[in-house]
């Protein structure tokens, strides 16, 4: 696959077809944020109001990632914000394997846009993409593995603090990491 520079990334994520998701979608969601960002986060892919508006993580999971971002001294801006596949899974359901497979070169060619220090994985369908396939997040969340020069770790979803509050003790316990990480990388 030829990697692709930003404009003609966004032509090709918005004609894809290459998986069934295509077929129902009103806005293909790519990702937004800062091009040049240190810090990069990934999930699994949009839900309905991010369907309706082309813009990742917008719902009630969205504003939680949003203040947890504020929490650690930045802003929406400065980070970027993607998901396994571009297009809505019917009812949010966890996209298939062959719909991930099918959409994750442009995440792929994202990053290597992108170029972040630190890559989130939000959850176990990121997780499972991109660090491995067999992990649990309950077992390796708030681990960091570096790899191909990039600092990854997996943290929880943000929808699954609104359906357990008892991991947002855990999920800011990783976001303190990712905040210790940064300043390690900027050498502070």
């Amino acid at each position: 696959m030829e990697w692709l520079d930003w404009e003609n990334l966004k032509k090709q994520c918005s004609i894809c077809n290459q998986c069934g998701l295509a077929r129902n979608r009103k806005n293909v969601v790519i990702g937004e944020g800062n091009v040049n960002a240190a810090l990069m986060f990934i999930g699994e892919g949009p839900g309905a109001e991010e369907d309706n508006t082309g813009r990742p993580f917008v719902g009630r999971a969205g504003q939680l990632l949003t203040k947890a971002i504020e929490a650690i001294g930045l802003r929406r801006e400065e980070v970027y914000i993607a998901n396994i596949v571009k297009c809505r899974p019917p009812n949010n359901r966890t996209p298939t394997n062959d719909e991930a497979k099918a959409c994750i070169h442009f995440l792929r060619n994202q990053v290597l846009l992108i170029r972040p220090k630190i890559i989130v994985c939000l959850g176990a369908t990121a997780m499972k993409h991109i660090i491995d396939p067999q992990a649990q997040i309950s077992k390796i969340r708030g681990e960091w593995t570096e790899r191909k020069g990039y600092w990854i770790m997996p943290t929880f979803h943000p929808a699954a603090l609104l359906r357990d509050e008892s991991k947002k003790i855990l999920f800011w316990e990783d976001f303190k990491k990712i905040r210790g990480k940064l300043k390690e990388i900027a050498g502070e």
